[in-house]
């Protein structure tokens, strides 16, 4: 019986906890959109471009450049 003197307290603070939880949770937004996270999984990423030479020489001269070395001609 006296542990029923531990139980009621704990028990009530993990209710009140959980209460807390739950309001903090409304309060940021958390339950507006519950059906789009289920969702981004299974839609499809817009396909990557290619890289031309020119995409990538490009690239290469602004390397250069920010790692002290001079420019190439363009």
């Amino acid at each position: 019986m006296n542990i029923l003197l531990a139980l009621i307290p704990v028990t009530l603070l993990i209710v009140v906890s959980a209460i807390g939880i739950f309001f903090w949770a409304v309060n940021h937004r958390q339950f507006d959109d519950l059906d789009s996270p289920g969702v981004l999984p299974l839609m499809e990423e817009e396909p990557e471009h290619p890289r031309t030479s020119d995409d990538t020489t490009a690239h290469a001269a602004e390397a250069g450049e920010s790692a002290g070395q001079p420019p190439t001609s363009r």
